[in-house]
């Protein structure tokens, strides 16, 4: 069973929440670079697997032109033993017959060679598409390459206090149950400026900026209970009164006059 207070639970996460607020700065420095990187890597990941097709295109082009020439063998085989029967034929159908075969034997060959020049032309043509792919490969490559030195630059300056903000976080994270982290990870998720744990000033919320009612801020101070804002979900854990400053009072010299001395 959980003793812990809702005091000490809005205390932890009041420290997570300045934790993270920490990294997300570190994060912010970084810029969209992470993003770029990581895009130029999955461009080049489907560049190289275009490149992969392009090879069994080839692969199976080739294979076409050999199932071609030796089709064109074959024929010439067929067309040789049908022209040694034309030299033993009874009578004139049979020679139109064998005369037939040859020629259809004779358009297979040039179908054949006609699919061979076509299947040549296609791996050319694929040949010049590797070329410039490659060149494409090259180029982003090259982009990754400095996006990632620049990159690398940026994390080794903060590394050491990233490292230690991510070891403070675990152990805080460790100071809150289960359901409670979940719902803290699900707010900052859910936050464009990533703040799941806010505080109320000047009577608003401090992530959107709604009015919280002065008997929800008392709850607030209370500590006895988790109050989510009404209109953003996030957790609002205190409550800041505004600095009033007395007026400064001004004080007046008096004017001192000027006592005339009459010589009677």
């Amino acid at each position: 069973m959980d003793n812990t207070t809702v005091a000490q639970k809005l205390e932890a996460l009041v420290k997570l929440q300045a934790i993270d607020s920490k990294l997300d700065e570190l994060f912010k420095v970084r810029g969209a670079l992470p993003e770029e990187v990581a895009d130029l890597e999955d461009e080049i990941a489907g560049i190289e697997t275009r490149l992969d097709n392009f090879g069994q295109e080839i692969d199976l082009l080739e294979d076409e032109i050999k199932n071609n020439r030796t089709a064109i063998k074959n024929s010439e085989k067929l067309i040789q033993k049908y022209e040694e029967q034309q030299m033993n034929v009874r009578n004139n159908r049979e020679y139109d017959a064998i005369t037939k075969e040859i020629e259809l034997q004779q358009l297979e060959i040039q179908i054949s060679e006609k699919r061979i020049k076509e299947g040549k032309f296609a791996i050319e043509r694929k040949k010049d598409e590797i070329d410039a792919t490659q060149n494409q490969i090259d180029e982003r490559r090259k982009d990754l390459d400095s996006k990632k030195g620049e990159l690398d630059s940026i994390v080794s300056e903060s590394e050491d206090e990233e490292q230690s903000l991510l070891n403070d976080r675990e152990t805080a994270s460790k100071s809150l149950e289960e359901r409670l982290l979940n719902s803290y990870n699900k707010l900052r998720n859910n936050a464009r400026n990533g703040l799941a744990v806010v505080s109320v000033e000047r009577d608003a919320c401090g992530g959107c900026f709604n009015v919280v009612p002065p008997q929800r801020q008392a709850d607030i101070r209370d500590k006895k209970k988790l109050i989510v804002c009404e209109h953003c979900g996030r957790i609002l854990a205190d409550v800041i009164m505004p600095v009033v400053e007395e007026p400064v009072k001004k004080t007046r010299r008096r004017a001192t006059k000027s006592t005339k001395t009459t010589k009677k």
